[in-house]
């Protein structure tokens, strides 16, 4: 991905979140994995209340709605990044072994459900979640 400056990213990924179809968007720290900005999926860390313990209404996770639909199968921003963290590690330690002078540009993965879209930077990594496409 080509150098943007941090507002140009800004609001390349606020379009992008707004396209139809889309669910989610995520951009991780690419050091730590760590979630930077998340939109669309619910953070287990709001469902704790200032002192940081669990919310007293007994709404947990996968009770919780996703964009306004129930059961989407994905349930926290946490559960994603951490997924994503060691697909990309994989999938980093893949084009090592085939080109160790290659790097990951882009990964897709498509399920009956969802599409991600991967897209590591120097800095970042953005994340997609969107509606699949009928076949």
């Amino acid at each position: 991905m080509s150098q943007r400056s941090t507002e140009e990213t800004l609001a390349f990924l606020t379009r992008l979140s707004q396209k139809p179809g889309v669910q989610s968007t995520i951009i991780m720290s690419r050091e730590t994995g760590a979630i930077v900005r998340t939109s669309g999926l619910i953070s287990s860390s709001s469902f704790a209340n200032a002192n940081g313990t669990p919310s007293s209404s007994g709404e947990t996770l996968t009770d919780s709605y996703t964009n306004g639909r129930k059961g989407s199968g994905i349930h926290s921003a946490e559960d994603v990044a951490a997924a994503v963290w060691k697909f990309l590690g994989a999938a980093g330690s893949l084009v090592e072994e085939l080109d160790n002078e290659d790097d990951v540009r882009l990964l897709q993965l498509r399920t009956k459900k969802n599409e991600l879209m991967i897209v590591p930077d120097s800095n970042f990594i953005f994340v997609l979640i969107h509606d699949t496409p009928p076949a």
